[in-house]
C-alpha cells in the first residue's frame, strides 16, 4: 500500500472520540416520519442541531463559526450535512446502508485549519443501520485539541463498515456467544506490523480455545482476498511481536482474557504483483464460533503473507493484554 494510506495502528492510535449528541432512536412506530420519500432512502434518525450546553472542558458557547466541509461530497454512503450549525464548533452528517442486511458503520473524520492544515483526527460509530436506510448524527469538534475556527472545516477520512450481527465489541452488554472479540490498535515500525486480537469470556460458562484463531482476509467490498496465506506463528514474518510460541489447549474462564497477535509486513517489490489490502479481518475464535469481522487494515504490499499467533492466556493485571510490538522487541502491556 502506499505510504498515503496509512494503517490501523497508526492512522487510529492518536484518536480522540468526537462527541455524539442529539441521537433519537429509529422510529418503529410506522409514522409518517419513517416512511420512505420517493425513491430515496428513508432518515429513520435525525440529529438536532449543534447544542448550546457543552459537552466537554468548554463551558462557554461560542459565536457561530463559519466552518466548511471539506469532504468533496459523498464518502462510500456518509456524506457532512451542514457544518457549524450552532453556536459551537460541529458536523451534522449522514450515513447510509446500501447492503441488504443491518450495517454497523465507523467513520474517520479529521478537523482542518482554514489552509488545510490537519489539526486533529477522530471516528464515531453509528451501530445497526437498517438495509435500504438513511441516519443521521452530530459530531462537535469544539472539545478536540486545536478545534477549527472559521474558515476551517472537517472533512471525512474514512468510512467501514461490517455486518451488524459481526460487530467487534470491547464492552457494553455480552453477546449471545458469551465472548467479546476485538481488535487492538497495534502498532509499526520500518514496515512491519502488528496487531492483537483480544477475546473477553463475558458469558457464564468456560470458553476453550484449541491453538489459533481462524482467519478470513476480506477487500474493501467484503470480500474473500486471495492470493495471500495465513502462517500459523510469527516467526516468518519476524520474532518478537508476540506471535510466537507453541500452541497450548486454554479454558478461558467467565471474566478472564485471552489474546492472539496478527502480524505482517508492508513491503512492495518493484515489477510484481499490485499490493494487497485487506481492511477486514473475519475472525472465528474457534471452529464453529460466532465470526467478528474487525479492521486491522492490512497492507500486505507483495509479500503475500501474514502470520497469526496461538491464542494465549491474558494475564496482565487488570486483563489488558500484551500490546504486539512492531520493532523487533517484546510487547508491553496493554490497557
Amino acid at each position: 500500500m502506499p505510504a498515503a494510506s496509512l494503517t490501523r495502528p497508526v492512522a487510529v492510535a492518536g484518536l480522540l472520540l468526537l462527541t455524539a449528541c442529539g441521537t433519537q432512536e429509529a422510529n418503529s412506530r410506522g409514522d409518517s416520519s419513517s416512511q420512505p420519500r420517493g425513491p430515496g432512502p428513508t432518515e429513520i434518525a435525525s440529529a438536532r442541531p449543534c447544542p448550546v450546553e457543552s459537552t466537554g472542558a468548554s463551558t462557554t458557547p461560542r459565536p457561530s463559526a463559519s466552518l466548511r466541509d471539506k469532504s468533496d461530497g459523498l464518502v462510500d454512503g456518509v456524506t457532512i450535512i451542514t457544518v457549524g450549525d450552532g453556536p459551537r464548533a460541529c458536523a451534522q452528517f449522514q450515513v447510509t446502508n446500501h447492503e441488504a442486511e443491518p450495517f454497523t458503520y465507523t467513520i474517520g473524520f479529521t478537523a482542518q485549519s482554514a489552509s488545510g492544515e490537519a489539526l486533529a483526527n477522530t471516528e464515531q460509530t453509528v451501530a445497526s443501520v437498517p438495509p435500504g436506510r438513511t441516519v443521521r448524527r452530530t459530531v462537535v469538534l469544539d472539545d478536540l485539541p486545536g478545534a477549527p475556527a472559521d474558515g476551517g472545516g472537517v472533512k471525512i477520512t474514512k468510512v467501514r463498515g461490517v455486518p451488524a450481527d459481526e460487530a467487534p465489541a470491547s464492552a457494553g452488554s455480552c453477546p449471545a456467544s458469551g465472548v467479546r472479540v476485538h481488535a487492538d490498535e497495534g502498532s509499526a515500525a520500518m514496515g512491519l506490523r502488528a496487531v492483537s486480537l483480544r477475546l473477553e469470556n463475558c458469558g457464564t460458562r468456560v470458553t476453550r480455545l484449541d491453538g489459533y484463531p481462524r482467519l478470513q482476509l476480506l477487500d474493501d467490498d467484503h470480500k474473500p482476498l486471495g492470493g495471500v496465506r495465513i502462517l500459523h506463528g510469527g516467526s516468518a514474518i519476524a520474532t518478537g511481536t508476540g506471535a510466537d510460541g507453541a500452541p497450548q489447549p486454554l479454558a478461558v474462564r467467565p471474566g478472564e482474557r485471552a489474546y492472539a497477535v496478527l502480524v505482517w509486513r508492508n513491503t512492495v517489490a518493484n515489477g510484481t504483483a499490485e499490493p494487497a489490502h485487506a481492511p477486514y479481518v473475519r475472525v472465528r475464535a474457534k471452529p464453529g464460533a460466532a465470526p467478528v469481522m474487525v479492521t486491522p487494515e492490512l497492507d500486505i504490499g507483495t509479500t503475500g503473507r501474514v502470520g497469526i499467533g496461538p491464542w494465549k492466556k491474558d494475564e496482565t493485571p487488570g486483563g489488558g493484554a500484551r500490546r504486539p510490538s512492531a520493532s523487533g522487541t517484546p510487547g508491553v502491556p496493554g490497557s
